[in-house]
């Protein structure tokens, strides 16, 4: 990728947010942590320093070499960012006398700086910083002020660098999208050509530099990420792509036959491998979360080891990880620290002996739909919901046998249809039933009864970054709640999921 934007983590919450914002002005970006800069950085037209939940007044404070970018390219630093390049470079950083954090107005701008080009006097910013900026650096100009914050934003005089207090990229900052766009597009002068059309020509090209005659293996799942990476690798090498379907045994009800007709006629090369009793005595008596994953990992992997071995001179293994597996299995000191780990990211054992091919690697959700879009794909088959790679597992909690998935697919299949004929599936970004390790006392005509609840759970959301509880229709859930006590033995409770991420995940494991 062209006229990259680097963006550096210090560990803030909102690092994945400047990415999308950046990405939604049709600019390609990377993040990377602070203390792992590129060693070439002659593809970046421009860095975006990220916040953090640490003070540069700490002797433990993120202290990054910024030899390479600092004046030799345009450079925003956004809150910690600003106050790191005011404390080290003749400045002062002191701690509020208050913490500033929520909404804040600007008090003064100045409206002459391309920054703020049609940026109003009075705009909504957000803040979340315990120090503030007391004295400006060596040739800092002041763009800008809150009523609390005299510094909130400023400019190095001779450079192209530009520092603000508060976060541009979170949504209550109802002019932040304005004002990356004047520094990336006006003052970075970074083009505006990351597209969907312009992502297909590009890593189909990519793709056929660097596979070339090889054979690839692709497990296909039925989702969006797989049937886009797959179609992708289709289109630049053709019949050289083995598509497998692996039944891990904890798909949805009818899952596995219905993922294998859905690609019938797509021109795909397919074949499906039932391997759940292989994946079910593997979790047998497994209850702890990241014990699930790794263990349907291995299993995974094997299995497809052994369907690789029936492919004459396979030589790679592609697969749909996107950019947020990427992002949150990278450990970066603070809240975006590694949260879980994610079954399709990282290096394969040394036995398989297959490299590893992303075509999606770089792409958020809503992005890998787009390119979708441009390809021809079914808008069904787009609009399908994420599902985990760890299948049902995660979403019982516990331990797995096959009574427990039976009850979690019966009632899945409720809600998931339910939502399709009330016409609120495509309303909701994601949505599941979660199997408790619980049983309730309930009354079933004159009879005491003592079985399992389940949660239901659905969220909206651009890329799983960040989600929001739906609001469900009452009546509906009262519906389908007692579709479910009523058609799946063995559960007596419904209750419906209404945590955000964050602070929740929108999966329980």
């Amino acid at each position: 990728m062209q006229h990259n934007v680097l963006i550096l983590d210090f560990g803030s919450q909102y690092t994945q947010l400047i990415a999308r914002r950046v990405r939604e002005l049709n600019i390609f970006c990377e993040i990377f942590p602070y203390n792992k800069v590129p060693e070439d950085l002659s593809s970046f037209k421009a860095t975006i320093l990220s916040g953090s939940p640490f003070s540069v007044r700490a002797d433990d404070a993120p202290h990054p070499d910024l030899s390479q970018i600092r004046g030799k390219m345009p450079l925003l630093a956004v809150c910690y960012g600003a106050q790191y390049l005011a404390h080290f470079d003749g400045g002062e950083v002191a701690p509020s006398n208050i913490r500033e954090y929520g909404r804040a107005n600007l008090s003064f701008v100045d409206d002459h700086d391309p920054f703020f080009e049609e940026v109003a006097l009075n705009s909504q910013v957000w803040m979340s910083h315990s120090d503030t900026i007391k004295k400006l650096p060596v040739n800092g100009v002041k763009l800008a002020s809150t009523k609390d914050v005299e510094n909130a934003a400023y400019r190095i005089d001779g450079e192209k660098t530009y520092a603000i207090q508060f976060h541009p990229e979170v949504y209550h900052s109802t002019d932040g999208k304005q004002m990356l766009e004047n520094f990336l597009v006006r003052i970075a002068e970074v083009p505006q050509n990351f597209t969907p059309n312009a992502f297909v020509d590009d890593i189909v090209t990519e793709l056929k530099e660097k596979i070339k005659g090889d054979k690839v293996v692709l497990g296909l799942s039925g989702g969006v990420d797989s049937t886009v990476a797959a179609v992708l690798l289709n289109k630049a090498i053709g019949e050289n792509l083995y598509c497998i379907f692996v039944n891990n045994g904890l798909l949805r009800k009818n899952e596995f036959q219905n993922v294998l007709d859905q690609y019938k006629g797509m021109g795909l090369n397919v074949k499906g491998v039932d391997a759940t009793d292989r994946f079910l005595d593997q979790l047998a008596g497994i209850e702890e979360p990241e014990a699930k994953r790794k263990a349907i990992g291995r299993v995974f992997i094997e299995v497809f080891d052994d369907e690789a071995h029936q492919i004459e001179d396979v030589k790679w293994l592609a697969q749909g990880t996107i950019y947020p597996d990427v992002i949150e299995s990278i450990s970066v000191k603070g809240p975006s620290a590694t949260i879980k780990s994610h079954h399709n990211v990282g290096g394969l054992p040394d036995f398989m002996k297959l490299k590893i091919v992303e075509p999606l690697r770089m792409l958020f959700k809503d992005e890998v739909r787009r390119v979708g879009a441009t390809l021809g794909i079914e808008p069904e088959l787009l609009g399908r919901h994420p599902f985990p790679g760890p299948g049902l597992s995660i979403r019982i909690l516990g331990d797995i046998t096959k009574e427990k998935v039976r009850i979690l697919q019966e009632v899945d299949a409720i809600f998931i249809e339910g939502l399709k004929s009330h016409g609120l599936y495509n309303k909701v970004w994601q949505a599941g039933a979660i199997l408790l390790p619980v049983n309730s006392v309930g009354v079933m005509g004159d009879e005491r009864t003592y079985e399992k609840v389940v949660a239901l759970r659905a969220v909206e959301s651009t890329d799983g970054m960040t989600a929001d509880w739906v609001h469900l229709p009452y009546d509906f859930l009262m519906k389908i709640s007692n579709e479910i006590i009523n058609k799946v033995k063995g559960v007596n409770r419904v209750v419906y999921d209404i945590s955000s991420k964050p602070p929740a995940t929108i999966e329980w494991e």
